[in-house]
């Protein structure tokens, strides 16, 4: 009897227990095993209407990638048939519907989309099948989110119309179904308007180029360009991507980021320039004017777009638009007085009107980053929000639709590793595990207010990034991650198990010659309280048993100390640690350097929170033992727009001290400025606070930001410092008249 039932035992198992998940990526919404298998073969006979674009895109994606050539099987029915068919009668909250067993395989859908998404799928399912064996399954499928996008940008550089098509092929493979193309910027023209030629002429090209780290102002001294895309490439992509079930929104840029047209024709400006493309990154206090020429100008050219991409949506930007010359030129200020405008925001606000009734009366709509929300929203317009989820809810909350990109989660052009072990990006720290997080629903939101949320993308802007090659590493494998949030099946809580899908990924990724990152491979540290102190906790997407480690600042080896639990850090020090497998090291050697004061690990209270974009680790951050470094300000630093830093913190009782120290950063070119001041307080009550040292912006700016405080002999339980942010950005500087950002660091006492 025992012997049936082992028996039995193995046997169910085999039958039922083989498989629980699919390696196929963003995840389906239902699945369902079966028993068996069917086998995709070069006997293998695929129906449909053969004429169709999916019915041919799935042979010819056979051909490619397995050699599988099943355009001459022509059988009517019997087994190992893989049927693509619509079907109205589907339910329709499906997108599609597939059936596998051993007999058939088929794709039901009502729409075209469907019948291609399904694809996907099974073309996924094949890609990571034993010998073209696939499970029997069933999968019912559809996305949450309606706009499920990536944006590239081809101002900071150019990509080639090949290339572009391969960055729509990466979003049709994993269901992405937006390419936002970012057309128009300061440091170039890009989109080839007949009506205005000077635009490609002069637009399109600009005398050098910035390189290394924004600070240090160096350029390359080459010429770049002209680039830019005809009108027939613009059609060619827009064609190809239609095809793909993914539509191409243009972007635009206006009124700011305009340095690129007004070089071209400068009569566009509030001053008389002359201007020139920019060599340098950031933002520029010349923009477009809203006169009655820039208007005429801009609907022309606003026509000449329409009329080659067929979007429902046109971006239209209205990021970072400086008011410096609109507040010194006599046109914009009788404006605002003849149109009772409150101030140049409202201005802003009159221009991105103005655009919006044109745009609308052409059939379409706009939608621009969350600055068009400055002054008042035009009455139908939608909201892309990056600098944090506030524009998305703004904009939900008063009945308008809203893209969800906050750069916390979604920009691509940040590190996605350690610093010191990847190429040179704009900064700020993203990871994998990061975007996987992200909700495109903020909590703020009703169920009503909910449905303003369209969905969620995410941007690549290439100031760093000079050819096709980094674009592959920045989107990858973070893209992955991005589809399955817009899918609507991520799950943070199972982020290991969505880890072994992407490394499974990374084989079709190989095949295709695509050049992603492999930062998941190295090991990761985070910072935890422990016991009144901290300890350094190690992780890596391989077997935990594979990390090695050191303390004393040599480079491990596969002798080194293995890591079992968080290593507790007492004292300063540097920790490094790798990944080995198989006595080989298969990680790159991660570092990170620990200084210890009498404030690490303490309890710390923040009466302002850090903007979400830069809040990594919470207030934590500032005690972790941790030193800031300026390449990772997402991870290292906490950030503020606007608003001033007042630390409290708790030594657990009364503690000694002469010395407080913190660092603070000065990055114009991204909006950072040094604090303005700086106070040192103590308390014994936490109640009663006594100030014991002040300095101000003189003092902060000779010490560059790096600020240690002689306080004298103290002797306290609690200890404030207050830090002031520098407050409204001043002309003549990138982002005048907004509000500064103030980046702190480590706060510590010794």
């Amino acid at each position: 009897m025992q012997r049936f039932l082992l028996v039995f035992s193995i046997l169910f198992s085999s039958l039922f227990f083989t498989q629980t998940r699919l390696n196929v990526i963003p995840y389906p919404q239902k699945v369902e095993f079966q028993n068996g298998e069917f086998n995709v073969n070069d006997q293998t006979t695929v129906k449909g209407v053969e004429t169709s674009f999916e019915y041919q895109f799935f042979l010819n994606s056979l051909k490619q990638q397995y050699n599988l050539d099943l355009s001459k099987n022509k059988r009517s029915s019997g087994e190992n048939v893989i049927f693509i068919t619509l079907d109205k009668k589907i339910n329709a909250a499906v997108d599609y519907e597939i059936t596998v067993d051993k007999a058939l395989i088929s794709i039901k859908a009502k729409n075209k989309e469907g019948l291609f998404h399904g694809i996907q799928t099974l073309l996924q399912l094949i890609r990571n099948s034993k010998n073209g064996k696939i499970p029997a399954v069933k999968i019912s499928d559809a996305a949450k989110f309606a706009w499920r996008g990536m944006h590239l940008d081809v101002c900071r550089h150019f990509f080639t119309v090949d290339e572009v098509k391969q960055y729509i092929d990466y979003l049709a493979m994993y269901k992405l179904n937006t390419f936002h193309w970012h057309l128009t910027d300061d440091q170039g023209w890009r989109i080839e308007i007949k009506k205005y030629p000077k635009l490609t002429e002069i637009g399109s090209k600009r005398k050098e180029s910035m390189i290394g780290a924004y600070v240090d102002n160096t350029f390359d001294g080459k010429p770049y360009g002209p680039y830019f895309y005809t009108q027939e490439q613009i059609k060619e992509v827009v064609k190809y991507a239609t095809e793909r079930h993914i539509t191409v929104v243009p972007e635009i840029e206006m009124p700011g980021h305009a340095l690129a047209a007004l070089s071209a024709y400068p009569e566009l400006a509030c001053t008389k320039g002359p201007f020139e493309p920019a060599t340098k990154w950031g933002v520029f206090d010349d923009v477009f004017c809203p006169k009655d020429e820039t208007f005429q100008f801009l609907e022309n050219v606003l026509d000449g777009v329409i009329a080659l991409f067929p979007s429902k949506y046109i971006h239209i930007g209205g990021d970072e638009c400086p008011k410096t010359r609109w507040k010194e030129c006599a046109h914009c200020q009788d404006l605002i007085k003849k149109n009772n405008l409150k101030d140049e925001h409202g201005l802003q606000s009159y221009f991105i009107h103005r655009i919006e009734k044109y745009v609308n009366s052409k059939g379409r709509k706009i939608i621009g980053w969350d600055e068009i929300l400055e002054g008042g929203l035009a009455p139908n317009a939608a909201v892309m929000s990056w600098t944090g989820i506030k524009g998305g809810v703004e904009a939900a909350k008063s009945g308008h639709f809203a893209v969800m990109t906050p750069g916390s989660y979604c920009y691509f052009d940040h590190y996605q590793g350690d610093p010191a072990t990847e190429p040179n990006a704009f900064g700020g720290f993203t990871p994998l595990d990061k975007v996987y997080s992200y909700n495109p629903v903020p909590e703020e939101l009703n169920a009503d207010e909910a449905k303003y949320i369209l969905g969620v993308q995410a941007n690549l802007w290439t100031e760093y990034i000079l050819d096709f090659q980094q674009v592959q590493y920045m989107i990858f494998p973070r893209l992955l991650a991005l589809s399955e949030v817009g899918w609507g099946t991520s799950n943070p809580e199972n982020y290991k198990e969505f880890e072994g899908r992407v490394i499974n990924e990374f084989k079709t990724l190989n095949k295709m010659g695509v050049n992603y990152a492999k930062s998941i491979y190295n090991v990761s540290g985070k910072v935890i309280s422990d016991n009144n102190g901290i300890a350094y906790e190690l992780s890596t997407s391989q077997n935990p048993n594979g990390i090695h480690y050191t303390v004393d600042g040599t480079d491990p080896t596969v002798n080194s100390q293995s890591y079992q639990s968080p290593i507790p850090v007492s004292k300063s020090l540097t920790i490094k640690s790798a990944y080995f497998e198989n006595g080989q090291l298969k990680s790159t050697i991660s570092s990170q350097t620990f200084n210890i004061s009498k404030t690490t690990g303490k309890k710390i209270t923040l009466e302002e929170q850090p903007s979400e974009n830069y809040s990594f680790g919470g207030a934590f951050t500032l005690v972790d033992g941790i030193i800031g470094n300026p390449k990772q300000l997402g991870k290292t630093w906490l950030g503020f727009q606007g608003k001033d830093v007042v630390a409290t913190i708790d030594f657990g009782q009364k503690t000694s001290f002469s010395e407080v120290y913190f660092n603070t950063l000065d990055n114009k070119g991204s909006w950072i400025h040094f604090a303005k001041s700086a106070q040192v307080l103590i308390s014994d009550n936490g109640t009663d606070f006594k100030m014991i040292k002040e300095i101000g912006k003189d003092e902060i700016l000779s010490a560059n930001g790096k600020i240690r405080l002689n306080v004298g002999n103290q002797n306290s339980k609690y200890v404030k410092i207050k830090i002031e942010n520098a407050g409204i950005i001043p002309a003549g500087n990138p982002g005048a008249d907004s509000k500064a950002w103030l980046f702190v660091d480590e706060i510590g006492a010794n």
